[in-house]
């Protein structure tokens, strides 16, 4: 099974962003603003998540949501 990264924000708190292990942040705009904070296999990521991640290459997360 796939494992993400997950990257934080200092400009944006709440929120977090996953991608596949390794893949970067080469699609992002503001990618230089991204901080990486580690790696997560994929029971960590709920299936909605991962679908997205699929889909788009990344999936954001709201930090503030429990």
């Amino acid at each position: 099974m796939d494992e993400f990264d997950f990257y934080v924000s200092p400009k944006k708190p709440m929120i977090g962003l996953y991608v596949k292990k390794g893949a970067g942040l080469p699609d992002l705009v503001d990618a230089k603003d991204w901080l990486f904070d580690g790696t997560v296999g994929p029971d960590e990521v709920p299936a909605a998540t991962v679908n997205e991640i699929e889909a788009n290459g990344h999936a954001f997360k709201d930090l503030d949501a429990g």
